[in-house]
């Protein structure tokens, strides 16, 4: 029969070996939640035109998935878990909107730090931030520059569509592709319908002088 302190001594090891786990969950779970709201909030600030403060937010946002990362670098089972998956959708998200919206060049994963699912999830999701762009762009009569946003609106599901792997793999892509696919055909039937109405508001004029 085994000596009861052979089962003892195990659980100093134990408890360091959880103790160390749970400091990096904490500030991994604390990091993700403020990255994702810096990216929300520097999102609001793309629309508004504001994109240096926009770059100060994306900046940080970076930084703190940056430490995360570093601090769940030994834990990979912590690492690939929701939180911090969700909070580079998000930052990525961010990013790819900046860059569509300037007319920069688009970022791929491996400049942000962010793996490939997260990423093409977090592109797909540009497409709402674009349908709200476009709309803004309709208001104030700028069709050309709607019509340039579907365009890269329909590159973006050309992309996503053409990905067919299991949603295990993906992060679920699959529904992420099927949200854009309803967008922009919600954004065509809205940009449609602007041409129209001005074509015939243009007739009209001509048709009175």
């Amino acid at each position: 029969m085994g000596d009861p302190s052979d089962i003892a001594r195990l659980e100093g090891p134990a408890r360091s070996h959880f103790d160390l786990k749970f400091v990096a969950r904490e500030l991994g779970i604390k990091n993700s939640r403020q990255a994702i709201r810096f990216s929300a909030n520097a999102i609001r600030s793309i629309h508004r035109g504001e994109f240096e403060a926009a770059d100060g937010l994306m900046g940080q946002a970076a930084g703190l998935l940056n430490e995360a990362r570093t601090q769940l670098a030994a834990h990979p089972d912590i690492l690939y878990a929701g939180f911090y998956g969700d909070a580079t959708k998000e930052y990525a998200e961010a990013r790819l909107t900046a860059a569509i919206i300037a007319g920069n060049e688009i970022p791929g994963p491996t400049d942000l730090e962010v793996e490939w699912a997260p990423y093409l999830n977090g592109l797909g999701e540009v497409v709402g931030e674009l349908r709200r762009y476009l709309l803004d762009r309709l208001r104030v009569g700028a069709v050309d520059e709607a019509e340039s946003i579907l365009a890269k609106m329909s590159d973006v599901l050309d992309l996503l569509a053409g990905l067919d792997y299991p949603d295990g793999m993906t992060g679920g892509l699959r529904r992420t592709t099927d949200v854009a696919r309803a967008l922009i055909e919600r954004s065509r039937a809205d940009l449609t319908t602007t041409v129209v109405q001005e074509r015939l508001i243009n007739e009209i004029r001509n048709e009175r002088k």
